[in-house]
């Protein structure tokens, strides 16, 4: 099971019992800063692009969407997004749980937006539609080996 990767590999950050499971789904944005009681931009939804051949991942504030003359500047390419089994067979994550741990790939390039450094903390799925994790964007940048901060999105 996704989520059990995702905990075995916060381990190493001692971070694998902050992983906050729920009965409720937080698949989307709304959901899950419905179930957190947080603003939907706090939300560190995670999107998938297509790269060579595997892809890039990158780590946004949940009010924000690719700004597509900021992504092609950044990566040299269009931005264009995996479907739905692509996600799963590369990642190893469902899309609704999608995050930058515990990943099937190891070779994902992952990146994280600077739209998320406007807060103290935000939250990341944890690799299945009713979990999530608290971290500082430190944190998140450090945990999600991240490659760069990098600034391809847009506010909503």
């Amino acid at each position: 099971m996704s989520i059990e990767r995702v905990k075995e590999y916060l381990r190493q950050y001692n971070k694998e019992n902050a992983v906050m499971e729920f009965s409720t789904s937080s698949a989307t944005v709304e959901l899950a800063a419905g179930t957190l009681g947080v603003i939907p931009a706090r939300i560190a939804k995670t999107l998938t692009f297509k790269y060579e051949t595997g892809c890039i991942m990158i780590v946004t504030a949940g009010d924000t969407r690719i700004d597509n003359k900021k992504f092609k500047l950044e990566f040299s390419i269009k931005a264009k997004m995996l479907s739905a089994d692509e996600v799963k067979e590369i990642t190893g994550h469902e899309v609704g749980g999608v995050c930058p741990f515990g990943l099937e790939n190891p070779n994902i390039r992952v990146f994280c937006d600077v739209s998320l450094k406007r807060f103290k903390t935000v939250f990341p799925a944890c690799g299945n539609s009713n979990s999530a994790i608290e971290l500082t964007c430190d944190e998140l940048f450090e945990i999600s080996k991240s490659l760069k901060w990098v600034d391809v999105c847009k506010i909503n």
